[in-house]
């Protein structure tokens, strides 16, 4: 009896010693394939941020206050640059337009009118000088006429009647000489007054000409055009709506330049340079890195801007880094870019040149390390 209960024992001990080894064994195995599982660590020369997709926001608005005329782009819209989004109603525009253009065609006219007024006042001129030359030789005449008179009357040749009628001769000849001088004074007066006239016109005309050109742009800007590709937003005003000097139509998110803002310590920042390889991870695709590269780097440290965290982690100044998605990248798949998708941005660190490690290489990228 008491041989069955040892033999007993020992088969249950042996049992249960066969039991803990298959179960260290299967713990073993399992942390062993956990291990196999996990990520391989970040090499020291990276540093991460975390960060979402951003775009610069385009707004196309209105310069001038008016009513919108028709709206030719919808939200989710592709656009290029250059292309007509929108037009403003410019009947009134064109209605002053027309008078302005009125306006410098009379100034233009009157110019003519004013040249035609120069060109006869300086004929006056001419008119008058040659009038005052006439004058001259008629005095130099008479006076030399009086002289031979006046010997020819001491001599007794003639009488002093013939003296008295050239000295009035002469004293004529002087009063027509300074009437031609006044003539000629008058002249010249008139050519500048005409050319004062003719300049108050180039003024006008100048002024009407700036007037037309103010108002041709003004409803050259009525029509609102893309300033850059992109996609657009949202649509912000409908046809018929009277919007203000500076009102927004259109909301334009331009995909030529989509990227992640990170924050890296201080300890590291000094490592990152503009232009510093980087790879951006989406949390919605994490299987597909994309190729980035920094842009810009503050030249000043701030606190952690978070919303909540811990009294050590604000008191750790960070400073703010931007990582610019390729631009080729974008292009060729500018249909699939959603901005505000949160990720993480990995940045290459000094000038190491290594492979990227496993987890942020792209097979689909050409000529990826």
């Amino acid at each position: 009896m008491n041989t069955d209960n040892s033999r007993s024992k020992k088969k249950r001990l042996l049992t249960r010693g066969i039991m803990t080894a298959l179960a260290v064994l299967a713990a073993t195995a399992a942390a062993a394939w956990w291990w196999r599982l996990q990520p391989e660590p970040p090499p020291d020369w990276l540093v991460r941020g975390n960060g979402r997709i951003e775009a610069t926001d385009i707004d196309v608005a209105t310069r001038h206050p008016g009513r919108v005329r028709e709206v030719l782009a919808r939200e989710g819209d592709f656009v290029e640059a250059g292309q007509v989004l929108a037009r403003m109603d410019t009947d009134s525009l064109e209605a002053e337009l027309a008078a302005a253009q009125a306006q410098l065609r009379r100034a233009q006219s009157a110019k003519s009118t004013a040249q035609s007024i120069v060109a006869q006042r300086e004929s006056g001129i001419a008119q008058a000088n040659a009038l005052l030359a006439q004058r001259r030789s008629q005095l130099a005449l008479a006076e030399r006429s009086l002289q031979r008179s006046r010997e020819l009357v001491a001599r007794g040749f003639v009488s002093p009647s013939r003296l008295d009628a050239d000295e009035a001769a002469v004293e004529g000849a002087r009063a027509a000489l300074a009437a031609a001088e006044a003539q000629v004074h008058e002249a010249r007066a008139a050519v500048t007054v005409a050319r004062a006239q003719a300049t108050e016109t180039d003024s006008a005309i100048a002024a009407a000409a700036a007037l037309v050109a103010r108002l041709e742009t003004e409803i050259a800007d009525a029509t609102l055009k893309a300033p850059r590709s992109g996609r657009v937003q949202y649509r912000l005003a409908q046809p018929g709506e009277v919007v203000a000097a500076g009102g927004k139509i259109l909301s334009l998110i331009d995909l030529d330049e989509v990227y992640m803002t990170i924050f890296v310590p201080e300890v590291q920042v000094g490592r990152v340079a503009i232009g510093s390889p980087a790879r951006v991870v989406l949390d919605a695709a994490p299987q597909f890195p994309i190729p980035a590269t920094v842009s810009f780097v503050a030249s000043e440290a701030q606190f952690t801007p978070r919303t909540v965290e811990t009294q050590s982690e604000r008191q750790k100044l960070m400073f703010r880094v931007k990582v610019q998605i390729d631009e080729d990248l974008l292009r060729r798949y500018r249909t699939q870019v959603k901005t505000g998708l949160p990720g993480v941005a990995w940045v290459r660190l000094g000038n190491v040149d290594e492979p990227w490690p496993g987890f942020l290489r792209n097979p689909a990228l050409d000529g990826e390390r």
